[in-house]
């Protein structure tokens, strides 16, 4: 009795601590949650020294030990995992605001420190405002202006292919995919202009945390600075040219350091979740030809013979679009959405108190037996007709996000992926060289840990 009553003294008299604040720091419960099992309820569990390696299935085997809450220890934080299509709908569509973007990738992955405050980490109404001025630029209708450029950059470079007897894959779509989306979205030209950017990019995602005072960021700023001035000089079409001539409500404009921001996180977010998932689906497919001939005939069918195609076109390549899912379900570029717990929720009866972390597991969601049947195999007609096993169940495929904040990206991720498909299958047929061991490896996005070398054959 004597130390309840201390306690609820105390409680009077000390403030809640900073939400967020260093180290593993959660708020005093909120009366107004009422649980019947507490935070330090939840299942605990402990991260293996591999765990970036073999996250989906580990994460699956959480779940089934200990039901679709637990926690661990992350980066010295308190860090909930929440794994399921239930939970996936929890934090992206009924809870979301009670959840912050910019807590979860902006703090815990250092994203505002190194890239700025762009439209990833924003939250809320400042969120809606911005994603309003960009939408134009990732619109349906801007597809098929984006597709003579994709597809000029995609043949320019697997052109080189025909002089080599092997790539790696995964580095050869990281350079294609970066091209695209700088000269896409911001309007720098291949060759030494990208190439320079490129490598800054590539030196900023090495340092990591260091890269907030690094020099390479400042560099990146001056050149988008230079490209910034150019579109106020001659405004253009692209993203770029839409954010510095965007207003909102009030006829405000961008900051530069703004926009400066919006374009980083689309350059590296952009390019490195395509590159994740072009590489994956051109695996798997090279390891089931019968479905990579099945791909190679609807091409056929719904291209002219001078290979080229709209994005009308595009959208009746069913054979096709069910392969992009499922190389997004089996290696999906993100394995969990982080987030920062904003207020006390309470979720399948555990309290989960404001200030700590929560991630919706991704990897894990998308190799739930109850969800897909057989969910290791390669199987994309389960996204066909009469299957269709994703919509038994919403929010069961979630690579790209979902609910009111689905990725801005993604109808320029998928008809950039799938133009790379059928330019590459057009041309080359891929065979992955022997004796290698290819595993995912989570580090921003899903690679393949040791790469992944292919012959290349010229098709005849």
């Amino acid at each position: 009795m004597i130390l309840k009553l201390f306690l609820k003294t105390l409680k009077q008299l000390i403030p809640s601590v900073p939400i967020f604040a260093h180290g593993r720091v959660c708020k005093w419960p909120s009366e107004a949650v009422k649980s019947t099992r507490s935070f330090k309820d939840i299942p605990y569990i402990a991260l293996p020294g591999n765990y970036a390696n073999n996250l989906g299935p580990f994460l699956v085997s959480m779940y089934e030990q200990h039901g679709p809450v637990f926690r661990t220890t992350y980066l010295e934080r308190d860090l909930v995992f929440l794994v399921g299509p239930e939970a996936n709908r929890f934090v992206l569509t009924s809870d979301r605001a009670k959840f912050s973007y910019h807590e979860g990738w902006g703090r815990l992955y250092n994203v505002v420190d190194v890239y700025g405050n762009g439209l990833l980490t924003m939250d809320g109404a400042e969120h809606g405002r911005h994603r309003h001025m960009m939408q134009p630029a990732f619109a349906n209708s801007s597809m098929d202006r984006y597709l003579p450029l994709m597809s000029r950059i995609i043949q320019q470079h697997i052109a080189r292919w025909a002089t080599v007897d092997e790539i790696d894959l995964y580095q050869e779509a990281r350079k294609i995919t970066f091209n695209v989306a700088a000269e896409a979205l911001a309007g720098f030209q291949a060759g030494p202009e990208v190439d320079a950017l490129r490598t800054l990019f590539v030196h900023l995602l090495m340092q990591g945390m260091r890269a907030r005072k690094s020099q390479h960021r400042y560099e990146i700023s001056r050149l988008l600075q230079a490209k910034i001035q150019e579109r106020r000089t001659h405004p253009t079409d692209d993203l770029l040219g839409l954010l510095v001539q965007a207003r909102d409500e009030q006829g405000n404009a961008l900051s530069d350091e703004q926009i400066i921001a919006h374009i980083n996180i689309l350059l590296v977010a952009g390019h490195e979740t395509s590159t994740s998932l072009s590489t994956w689906l051109l695996y798997l497919l090279s390891q089931h030809p019968d479905y990579q001939q099945r791909v190679l005939a609807e091409q056929e069918a719904l291209v002219g013979s001078d290979g080229t195609f709209t994005f009308d076109d595009m959208k009746r390549m069913k054979v096709l679009d069910n392969a992009v899912s499922e190389a997004e379900r089996l290696y999906p570029p993100i394995a969990n959405g982080p987030r920062g717990v904003l207020e006390d929720v309470v979720f399948h009866g555990y309290h989960i108190p404001a200030g700590c972390y929560a991630f919706y597991a991704i990897a894990a969601t998308h190799l739930m037996p109850g969800i897909f049947a057989d969910p290791t195999r390669f199987d994309p007609d389960r996204f066909a007709p009469p299957r269709e096993e994703h919509k038994k169940t919403p929010y069961a495929l979630v690579g790209f996000g979902g609910g009111p904040r689905i990725c801005i990206g993604i109808n320029f991720a998928k008809v950039e992926i799938k133009t790379m498909i059928l330019h590459i299958l057009r041309r080359y047929r891929l065979e992955l060289v022997r004796d290698q061991e290819i595993s995912q490896f989570y580090r921003a996005t899903g690679m393949p840990l040791h790469g992944m070398k292919m012959r290349v054959f010229e098709r005849r």
